[in-house]
């Protein structure tokens, strides 16, 4: 399944994202720029950090450490929602910036919605605000379900350019999925192989990887490749980045596509953003 730019569009900006990026959640910030070079390398041009993650600063070092041009490469951080706010929200982002050693970010995120905070569309005005002021390109959110981005709809006017949700064969969220399609919403896909190996063993999965003389990661990420998914897959070992990477040259056919689609049983490995509050 070839790999393209997808087209976000945020405010008057049009801009494109690499479908396929390379995540560091849960990678130490003394590990991080390693792993992020060496995703550079193998080709990624699209790198997704938080604030939370706590490896700003060490993705930072890896930026300024490539030959890659920073212009050819797609950063991407968040705010926390214990951040949310018309000024603290502008206030986490330069701290972010600092961090990155970045002037200007590709795309900025709300984390989570914190729906019981009652937060979110004031920090969402802050994302507009540092949008239109030119500091960041794009905007858009995680892990919001429908309601929530009803709500930003009906009170800012604008949906986001990207919905970073959880998603993967044991969870396939179609009606967020749907909405966001019907609605201009990029769908992009964090911990897309289920992390861990349950969704990795399956004999299902297991199957088509073996036809295709495949890896099961390979055949997942591909799933999402060809969904039209922004999927973030992550690891800090070199042989590990490179075969998810390969995942682009897998083609599965309509059938194995149906085979995944019936694997769906609503298993999440994360918080379920409706009940998730801090």
């Amino acid at each position: 399944m070839p790999i393209h730019d997808i087209p976000l569009t945020s405010g008057t900006n049009r801009i494109a994202i690499p479908q396929l990026g390379f995540g560091v959640w849960q990678v130490p910030d003394d590990e991080v720029d390693a792993a992020v070079l060496a995703a550079l390398e193998t080709g990624y041009r699209h790198i997704d950090t938080a604030k939370l993650y706590n490896n700003e600063s060490g993705v930072g070092r890896a930026l300024a450490a490539t030959d890659v041009p920073r212009e050819d490469i797609f950063v991407t951080t968040k705010v926390w929602p214990t951040e949310f706010g018309a000024q603290e929200t502008v206030e986490s982002f330069t701290a972010s910036m600092d961090r990155l050693g970045l002037e200007t970010l590709d795309l900025f995120l709300l984390h989570w919605p914190f729906p019981a905070k009652g937060r979110f569309v004031d920090a969402w005005k802050a994302l507009q605000a540092l949008r239109d002021s030119g500091r960041v390109r794009a905007i858009g959110v995680c892990n919001f379900h429908v309601e929530h981005l009803q709500t930003l709809f009906d009170q800012t006017g604008e949906w986001p350019a990207i919905n970073q949700i959880e998603l993967h064969p044991y969870l396939q969220q179609r009606e967020v999925v749907e909405f966001n399609a019907e609605h201009g919403i990029v769908t992009e896909a964090w911990s897309p192989l289920a992390s861990g190996k349950e969704v990795l063993d399956d004999p299902v999965i297991g199957a088509i990887a073996q036809r295709l003389e495949a890896t099961p990661a390979q055949v997942i990420l591909a799933w999402h490749l060809a969904r039209g998914f922004v999927v973030l897959p992550k690891s800090v070992t070199p042989s590990r980045i490179a075969e998810n990477f390969a995942s682009t040259s897998v083609t599965l056919s309509e059938a194995d596509m149906a085979e995944i689609a019936a694997l769906d049983r609503g298993m999440r490995t994360g918080p379920n953003p409706d009940e998730f509050n801090g």
